[in-house]
């Protein structure tokens, strides 16, 4: 071999050898860069994938509680429908008929209480004499346009009761002119207590009565403005007194 063929066979092997290294760099760099790439898909993929997957989960939830709140609301619904108008009906049937009763029942002791206070003003006083009735006095004893008014009016409705003011028998019991109707009772000792306008009469004449018994009911019959009791007291069968002054002098104060 010539020293020019040695030189062609050392340069050729030379360049060889030159080519082939950036051959090398390419391909691990090519490698990398696929493998970057793999990776990158792989990370990207993956993210999709949680991304769908936190989706899917919210759009779960949020159905998930929507589901929630409908079975929560649709079961009540169901049962108010189905079963609980009928049961609720009968409870507030029931608690209506028990709040009427309690309220006749209140309604009956508050009657009772006054009819007891009532009882108090009309019960028997030192001397055997007692109210003739329960009501507010309207007119009193006296002269009135030039004519005497012999006795005092006691006003209420119509029906309150009316009691013998002493132990007596009666004498009158029935119509009376200007009065309507009257009741007249002597007592024992011989004063004659009157009772005008009454509606009604619960004894008759020759009955004999004691202090506080109810002779009569309240009414507004004959010459009156209103129902009411014209009470008058004759001491000892003679000229009308003033009925305020004799229940005073018996212990009672009237109006």
């Amino acid at each position: 071999m010539t020293e020019r063929q040695a030189q062609r066979s050392t340069q050729g092997k030379h360049r060889k050898g030159s080519n082939s290294r950036p051959v090398r760099h390419r391909i691990a760099a090519a490698t990398l860069a696929t493998a970057g790439v793999s990776t990158a898909g792989v990370s990207g993929a993956a993210a999709a994938q949680f991304t769908a997957q936190a989706d899917a989960s919210h759009q779960f939830t949020m159905v998930a509680d929507s589901g929630a709140l409908t079975q929560s609301s649709s079961p009540q619904i169901l049962a108010i429908a189905d079963n609980h108008p009928i049961d609720n009906l009968r409870e507030q049937l029931t608690k209506a008929v028990q709040s009427n009763a309690a309220r006749i029942q209140t309604e009956n002791e508050e009657r009772i209480a006054a009819a007891a206070e009532a009882a108090k003003h009309i019960s028997e006083k030192p001397g055997g004499v007692v109210l003739p009735t329960n009501g507010t006095l309207t007119s009193p004893f006296g002269m009135r346009w030039g004519v005497l008014h012999p006795g005092v009016d006691l006003a209420n409705e119509i029906g309150t009761p009316i009691h013998s003011v002493m132990d007596g028998t009666v004498i009158d019991a029935g119509p009376a002119s200007g009065f309507g109707q009257w009741i007249r009772v002597q007592h024992t000792d011989g004063s004659i207590s009157v009772y005008g306008h009454i509606e009604t009469i619960d004894v008759t004449v020759g009955q004999h009565v004691v202090a506080g018994q109810k002779i009569a009911g309240m009414g507004n019959r004959g010459f009156s403005t209103g129902p009411h009791l014209h009470f008058e007291i004759h001491p000892g069968g003679q000229a009308a007194v003033d009925p305020i002054q004799w229940f005073q002098e018996h212990g009672i104060y009237l109006g």
